[in-house]
């Protein structure tokens, strides 16, 4: 059994369990296979004065167990909003002294990072040190918003010219990479997983019947229900889709899932439009709720300004609901065929127009859940043990 070391700034623990999940549930699958064990350090900004939004990072373990997985939790010096182009030096700064301890005790034959910034950089240096084969995935905001900015760009092309393995989560992502200037012949598309015993089609009508009782989340048991599903945050686009419901019939819903930095503008929008009827947000949504949820849906619409491949888009499709996102990242990957949604711009406009297209010719849900059938945890941990076990060679 190979082992790996796996670095990831998000990553779940206790206070915030829902935060990196599709990570956790990614090193989870690969750990069941039996072929690699796998070990987890998942670095925890702290400031050097008390904020309030920090304060459950407190309760957090140094250790723990998930699975199969263990993982570490090391705090580093964070300044928030200030030091993001030297993150990654302070991250490996507080995180070698711990790899080079378990590497001593079981050394590790990989070492990946599962963003390229800022733990990409971080990754280098601790693999420099091990003197141990380095991979590591782009996942969409990590090359778009850092890969702009000069110091991060340096740091992450020359920690991708280390590395024996680039991963990207769609093939349009991995474009941009080149284009970034990292080394193509080193790139290899690792699409994400999805955990199909959760999501899958349930008839929509008993899905919204399921919802609309439950007392957390009031939702309307009448009319078209569109959801948005992502973090409160503007590059999400969540003040379109709230726009979009301007030029949609009276008896379109929507209903936005998530918390965030953006919530109180986005509820002052929805009041300055006089929706408060037709748009309700449902905060943070249990994760077996959600399934029910995107089944209950007639639509999924997330006007992001960026992604990757957003892991909403496919467990929307998996649960039979079509989406309506925008012309970035993997969207063309995902949305291969009118069955699966729409690709729409960014304007009010363009979203209505595609939703009204979906709610007036909507696809059964069996049709748009075919367009996920090649997406699952089994497949996405044998892409990654096949790849990481001819990148271990490379010393």
């Amino acid at each position: 059994m190979k082992r790996l070391l796996s670095i990831s700034t998000l990553y779940p623990a206790t206070g915030r369990p829902g935060f990196g999940r599709f990570v956790s549930r990614q090193m989870q699958a690969l750990a069941e296979r039996g072929d690699w064990d796998v070990t987890v350090v998942n670095p925890i900004g702290i400031p050097p004065v008390p904020m309030k939004r920090y304060a459950m990072l407190k309760g957090v373990p140094e250790v723990q167990e998930q699975g199969a997985v263990t993982i570490h939790h090391p705090r580093f010096l964070l300044i928030p909003g200030l030091s993001g182009p030297i993150n990654p030096a302070l991250i490996a700064h507080a995180i070698l002294p711990l790899a080079k301890r378990l590497h001593a005790e079981r050394p590790f034959d990989m070492i990946d990072a599962q963003f390229f910034y800022p733990d990409g950089p971080a990754a280098a240096k601790v693999a420099r040190a091990l003197e141990v084969p380095l991979a590591i995935k782009a996942r969409g905001s990590d090359i778009h918003l850092w890969g702009q900015r000069s110091w991060p760009r340096h740091q992450m092309i020359e920690a991708a010219r280390q590395s024996a393995l680039l991963l990207s989560v769609s093939q349009a992502l991995a474009n941009d990479m080149i284009a970034l200037g990292m080394p193509a012949d080193r790139i290899r598309v690792h699409y994400t997983g999805l955990d199909r015993s959760r999501f899958r089609p349930l008839e929509r009508q008993a899905a919204r019947q399921l919802v609309s009782a439950l007392p957390s989340l009031q939702i309307w048991p009448e009319g078209r229900l569109l959801l948005c599903v992502g973090a409160l945050i503007a590059i999400k686009g969540q003040a379109l889709a709230i726009r979009a419901m301007e030029l949609l019939p009276d008896d379109v819903r929507l209903a936005i899932a998530g918390t965030g930095a953006d919530e109180t503008g986005l509820k002052r929008l929805v009041q300055q439009l006089g929706l408060e009827s037709r748009v309700h947000f449902l905060g943070s949504v249990e994760h077996d709720i959600l399934p029910h949820l995107l089944c209950a849906a007639d639509v999924m619409v997330l006007p992001s300004e960026r992604e990757g491949l957003a892991n909403a888009w496919i467990e929307s499709l998996a649960c039979g609901t079509p989406v309506v996102i925008p012309d970035i990242g993997g969207a063309r990957e995902v949305v291969a065929d009118v069955s699966a949604g729409r690709i729409a711009e960014r304007t009010p406009e363009a979203i209505a127009e595609a939703v009204s297209e979906l709610l007036q010719s909507p696809p059964t849900q069996d049709a748009v859940a075919v367009n996920a059938a090649r997406f699952s945890w089994e497949a996405n941990a044998s892409a990654l043990a096949a790849m990481y076990e001819e990148a271990a060679t490379k010393r």
